[in-house]
C-alpha cells in the first residue's frame, strides 16, 4: 500500500478522514440512495485521496476537493453498467445511517430524497455543508443563477411537499425545515 503514498503519512491520511467521513458518507447516501452504495462510494473516494499525490493549499481547498470527488464517483456509479443491469432491492427494509437521527431529520431526508438530483444536491450542499451559492457554482461547475433557481425550485416542491407548514407544524416563512432539522442535532 506504500508504493502509492504520496508524501501524506498515514497519521495525516487518518486526519482527513476523521475530519471528512461523516459529509462524504451522507453525499454518497444522498446521491446514491442506498447504504450498500454508498459505503462502496466513501471507499472510493478515500481510495482517490489516498493515491492524489498533491497537497491542498488549505483547509477549504481539501474539502471541496473531497465533495467534487464524492460526486464525480457516484455520478460514475450510476451511469456503471452494473447499477443499470441490476434488481433493485429497495423493497426490502434496510437500517441506515439516518435511523440514528431523530424523526424530524428522517422526514426531511425522505423528502429529500424524493426531489430529482439536481434539487436534492443543491439543497443538501447549501443547507446542511453550508456553502454559498458562489461556492455550490465553483463546486458543480454551474452558473450561479442556475444554482438559484434549482434552490427556488427545490424549496417551492419541499414547501408544496410539506402543505407549506414547516417540520414542526407553523407556516412557513421561507425555510424548508433542514436547517430547524439540522438544528436538531
Amino acid at each position: 500500500m506504500d508504493e502509492y503514498a504520496t508524501g501524506r503519512t498515514a497519521r495525516e491520511f487518518a486526519e482527513i478522514y476523521d475530519r471528512h467521513i461523516d459529509r462524504v458518507y451522507r453525499m454518497c447516501f444522498i446521491l446514491l440512495r442506498n447504504t450498500a452504495d454508498a459505503d462502496d462510494a466513501v471507499q472510493s473516494v478515500f481510495l482517490k485521496l489516498f493515491k492524489h499525490d498533491k497537497a491542498f493549499r488549505e483547509p477549504e481547498h481539501e474539502k471541496a476537493w473531497l465533495i467534487v470527488t464524492t460526486k464525480n464517483t457516484c455520478k460514475d456509479m450510476l451511469k456503471s453498467w452494473w447499477r443499470s443491469r441490476r434488481v433493485d432491492l429497495d423493497v426490502l427494509p434496510e437500517k441506515t445511517y439516518w435511523d440514528r437521527h431523530d424523526e424530524g431529520q428522517r422526514d426531511v431526508l425522505e423528502r429529500l430524497l424524493r426531489l430529482p438530483e439536481k434539487y436534492r444536491t443543491v439543497l443538501y450542499l447549501y443547507y446542511v455543508e453550508d456553502y454559498s451559492v458562489r461556492e455550490i457554482a465553483q463546486l458543480l461547475d454551474r452558473k450561479e443563477s442556475t444554482l438559484q433557481t434549482q434552490l427556488a425550485k427545490g424549496r417551492e416542491r419541499l414547501r408544496a411537499e410539506w402543505g407549506g407548514k414547516t417540520i414542526d407544524g407553523t407556516p412557513d416563512q421561507g425555510t424548508i425545515g433542514i436547517a430547524e432539522a439540522k438544528r436538531g442535532s
